[in-house]
């Protein structure tokens, strides 16, 4: 029962990420208009290679994971792109990551998504004993459990929901974008879901990027 609620709260947490996402892009024909999301398509090929490299490949967990007792700087980034949650979480990782990538690079372009993927990748596991919460991959905070592309992809939803918040959203929409850190921490809080707490760094690394991307045109213009 206890997993059933995990995985519930897990999925409702990304489903209000997604639907915070298209409002920050516009609304759902953000999806359809403007350039190819070249960003999502670079993510969403790494991640089905990863997948596919699993599927021929038997030791590829073994040389990729982030296992602190392995060695290897490699880790910390081939990690990212093994899925350990069998066929269904592999399906909805590399599904989720599809989406919020094309979503991220509506909003922010397609630079700046590679760079808060990237950011999400790293980041958790130096704040984590930083803030004295974890212990960086070994710690219960790590989401991926030594492999998994859905701690990063938490992470990239939830700058979207940072995004709308300090930008120019409706009220409605912001409430909505508010509730994405509230849940996460509830999440982390009740359950020690690494999920939560990744999409609260997410959105607090989302809203300070607007914040100051906001500000750079009047010092410019000043």
């Amino acid at each position: 029962m206890g997993q059933l609620v995990f995985g519930m709260t897990t999925a409702a947490l990304m489903v209000l990420m997604v639907k915070v996402g298209v409002a920050a892009a516009g609304g759902g024909d953000s999806l359809r208009r403007g350039p190819l999301p070249w960003s999502a398509v670079v993510l969403t090929a790494l991640a089905v290679g990863g997948v596919a490299l699993q599927l021929s490949w038997p030791g590829a967990m073994a040389a990729l994971d982030h296992d602190p007792a392995k060695t290897g700087w490699w880790r910390v980034l081939t990690s990212v792109f093994m899925q350990n949650g069998g066929a269904f979480g592999a399906l909805w990782n590399v599904a989720t990551l599809a989406l919020v990538a094309v979503l991220a690079h509506r909003v922010w372009g397609g630079g700046p998504t590679l760079g808060l993927f990237l950011a999400g990748v790293l980041l958790p596991e130096h704040l984590d004993p930083l803030l004295g919460i974890g212990s960086g991959a070994d710690g219960a905070t790590d989401p991926r459990n030594f492999a998994g592309s859905s701690g990063a992809t938490y992470f990239l939803a939830a700058t979207l929901a940072g995004r709308l918040v300090a930008g120019s959203g409706s009220a409605k929409e912001r409430a909505l974008a508010a509730a994405v850190p509230a849940l996460g921490l509830a999440m982390w809080a009740a359950q020690d879901n690494g999920h939560g707490l990744v999409a609260g760094y997410g959105f607090a690394l989302g809203a300070l990027l607007c914040a100051a991307l906001s500000r750079a045109p009047r010092k410019a213009a000043a």
